[in-house]
């Protein structure tokens, strides 16, 4: 058995884990940041090629309090005011920060960081890296934050499959090795979960493939509270046609709101003026309302030859396009797109996770010692994100949380030593029972194309357009899947057991799948991204539907008022 201890354990290593173990060695405590691939190499910030929506008023006036109000009136309703009033207020400060950290923001010619607009906005708030650059620089500049600080102790390639508690409080957590099929013992009073979203469970999807939903059954099991898990946001114009390597999906965004390209329907009309009064050449509808519209489109019959919408550049001048595009031109060439003469085809794709672990401005859970910050939380953005707000909201939380966590450490997890040890030899029974159940009802099935089976599932029923019919089919097909999942029996392997990681993912998958089906089939109502075409009203107040994990392991989905979490500190 691998055994360490510390007094805060992370465990994800996107932007959201780094910063959090960062701003937690800052402040003193010895850190173990864990991450199930390799640190600093996945999460879906390393994706992102997009701005950072932050309130320094460099290209014209703004605030924290504007900020605020964009995003509140962008979540419709759902928002969770003192997270977003908690995001915004440090946002110009954590990105100074990772300024020092060798992230070099784009800056105007008189020294002043560049600011453009993003849909949703009022304001030019969003910074940003280079050409579609933004993400990968701020991973690499968090990297080497930590990297050089001895104090942080990094795990490459070990799952957390179980958070331990003692006396109701967080003790630490275990898993498993997968390079070397060890069990892994991690002590600690204070876990981070920042292990991202969980948007692998579809079919289309713009995120990496370690986003399994992991962190959202960790903190359930636990006994963290997850609320408003049926908000997905499906990013409306990725790359639909032709075939596009060696781009990420998503890149057309910034270059639609640099440029204004035009989004035609199949009959080469535009038609954002029908849904939400967008003005021809201008781009100001929010996600979740170009989503809404495209597909509007397509049921009508007037969708592109492949099922979404043309994105139109060509009536921009040539010099603009390579202004903009800079070398993603010669990359569009290569793929034998010439945008002076051709239309590409965009359609929605599952983008990111809205809802997730319910959390306070001090990013703690209800859980004593347990703390979520990132994509893992729900707070931040309603009922639809605004472009922009999602490595605002990983930054700033991953710093709080760190913070947080080093305040409240404390020796006396220590003791529980022991009992972190027993509760790793309990899970690594558990999961080789888990791995090779004596019974095989799964001959000739694999943990591919069972993952591959549930992501048809989720894109076909509960994809971004809902109704009742549609999410018990869903329902239905998920357990069905689950069954057979179950009764999977693995090949024994000594070392570097991918598969063994990916049915423990797989089962995440279709447990944070059947929490989406209920949240959706119990808001009958459409608000934001979530939209249930038999009810198409959006209710005059706005709840949170709440989902808990029982003593009998299941899981209990019902509507709530309630905003905030306890603060037990």
């Amino acid at each position: 058995m691998q055994e360490f201890s510390a007094d805060v354990v992370v465990v994800g290593a996107g932007a959201a884990g780094l910063m959090a173990a960062r701003a937690a060695s800052d402040a003193g405590a010895s850190v173990i940041l864990v991450d199930k691939s390799i640190v600093g190499r996945g999460g879906a910030t390393i994706l992102a090629q997009m701005t950072v929506a932050v309130a320094l008023g460099d290209a014209e006036e703004d605030s924290p309090e504007i900020h605020a109000k964009d995003t509140i009136e962008g979540g419709r309703g759902l928002c969770a005011p003192e997270i977003v009033e908690a995001i915004v207020e440090r946002g110009p400060e954590v990105i100074l920060e990772v300024e020092k950290y060798g992230v070099h923001w784009a800056k105007t010619k008189d020294g002043k960081h560049s600011q453009v607009m993003a849909p949703g906005h009022s304001r030019k708030r969003c910074v940003y890296v280079d050409v579609l650059n933004t993400g990968g620089a701020t991973s690499a500049g968090l990297r080497r934050a930590t990297f050089r600080d001895s104090n942080i102790r990094r795990l490459k390639n070990v799952m957390i499959t179980r958070l331990v508690k003692q006396d109701e409080e967080i003790i630490g957590a275990v898993g498993f090795s997968i390079e070397s099929l060890e069990p892994v013992a991690l002590t600690a009073s204070q876990v981070i979960v920042a292990t991202g979203g969980l948007t692998e469970v579809y079919e289309r999807n713009s995120a990496t493939a370690n986003m399994t939903g992991d962190g959202f059954v960790l903190a359930a099991e636990a006994g963290a509270e997850l609320r408003d898990m049926e908000m997905v946001q499906f990013f409306p114009i990725a790359h639909l046609y032709p075939p596009l390597v060696g781009l990420d999906p998503i890149m057309w965004d910034p270059f639609r709101y640099k440029l204004g390209g035009r989004l035609l329907n199949g009959e080469n009309e535009e038609f954002m003026h029908r849904y939400h009064g967008e003005v021809a050449g201008k781009y100001t509808a929010a996600r979740d309302q170009t989503t809404l519209a495209i597909f509007e489109e397509v049921k009508a019959g007037r969708g592109s030859k492949h099922g979404g919408a043309y994105l139109d550049f060509r009536m921009v001048p040539e010099e603009a396009l390579y202004e903009a595009f800079g070398p993603v031109i010669g990359i569009l060439n290569d793929n034998g797109i010439d945008l002076r003469k051709d239309m590409v085809e965009v359609a929605p794709m599952a983008h990111f996770m809205i809802g997730g672990i319910l959390v306070d401005r001090t990013m703690q859970t209800s859980v004593p010692g347990l703390l979520a910050c990132g994509e893992a939380i729900r707070g931040m953005h309603g009922a639809n994100r605004l472009s922009g707000n999602a490595i605002t909201e990983a930054l700033v939380t991953g710093r709080i949380a760190g913070e947080t966590a080093a305040k409240h450490r404390h020796a006396r997890a220590q003791a529980g030593a022991k009992m972190v040890h027993r509760a790793a030899v309990d899970e690594w029974k558990r999961l080789d029972a888990f791995w090779s159940p004596s019974t095989v009802a799964t001959q000739g099935m694999t943990v591919l194309s069972l993952r591959r089976d549930l992501q048809r599932v989720m894109w076909e029923y509960v994809g971004p357009l809902r109704t009742g019919e549609q999410l018990r089919k869903g329902l239905d097909e998920i357990r069905r899947i689950q069954s057979l999942c179950g009764g999977l029996s693995l090949q024994k392997e000594e070392r570097f057991s991918l598969q063994r990681a990916e049915k423990v993912e797989l089962w995440n998958m279709l447990q944070v799948s059947e929490l989406i089906v209920r949240g959706a089939e119990l808001r009958q109502e459409t608000r934001g991204c979530h939209v249930r075409l038999d009810y198409n009203a959006t209710l005059d107040e706005a709840k949170s539907t709440q989902f808990t994990f029982d003593d009998a392991a299941n899981y209990t989905v019902q509507w709530s008022a309630q905003e905030g979490v306890s603060n037990h500190a």
